[in-house]
């Protein structure tokens, strides 16, 4: 029997992220790495496909120190130009420098007492009752995405708009946006 799939059908690696890592919730650790590195990838994101991300991501978590958030908040401005020299990314100067920026703003968060997953579930919207007929079905943008947004700018975090957020709260199971007929949706 076929599986079938809500996207990456044909292509080994967006297969795996479809089945093992998209919707699914994210375990992290205490400084919370994984829930940046998913910021910090959809943000590299905007403007171009998934799967050029999704295709350079160990050179991203190479280049990022695994997103480890105190080690990308040290970087230098030498850095970024090193950086921008780096087929392994997007070479983007606003891109890099938002992933360094946002890791300086997540420890902010943390000495500050916040945790960006609590962030996070507090801009969840109430699941749905169905899954989506079709893709068509599913927003590039919440009321929750615009609130989770304009809280991540008022803390100083950069490449965060409402559509990315909607994306990363897709990507980490936040919402549900496998579609009817995938093997996935609930």
């Amino acid at each position: 029997m076929e599986t079938i799939r809500c996207f990456g059908t044909g292509d080994a690696l967006y297969e795996a992220y479809h089945d093992e890592e998209w919707g699914r919730p994210v375990a992290d650790t205490p400084d919370e790495h994984a829930l940046f590195e998913r910021i910090a990838l959809e943000g590299a994101q905007a403007g171009l496909s998934w799967i050029t991300i999704l295709r350079k991501r160990e050179g991203y978590r190479e280049a990022f120190h695994r997103f480890a958030p105190a080690k990308v908040a040290e970087l230098t401005p030498d850095d970024v130009d090193r950086l921008l020299t780096n087929p392994g990314i997007v070479r983007n100067r606003a891109k890099i420098e938002a992933t360094i920026g946002n890791a300086r703003a997540l420890l902010a968060m943390h000495e500050a007492g916040e945790r960006l997953a609590d962030l996070i579930v507090a801009h969840a919207p109430e699941p749905r009752g169905h899954a989506p007929l079709t893709f068509a079905d599913v927003p590039a943008q919440t009321p929750e995405s615009l609130a989770l947004s304009k809280a991540l700018k008022k803390r100083g975090f950069r490449f965060v708009g409402p559509t990315t957020m909607y994306a990363a709260m897709q990507a980490i199971g936040t919402v549900d946006d496998h579609i009817q007929g995938c093997f996935l949706a609930r």
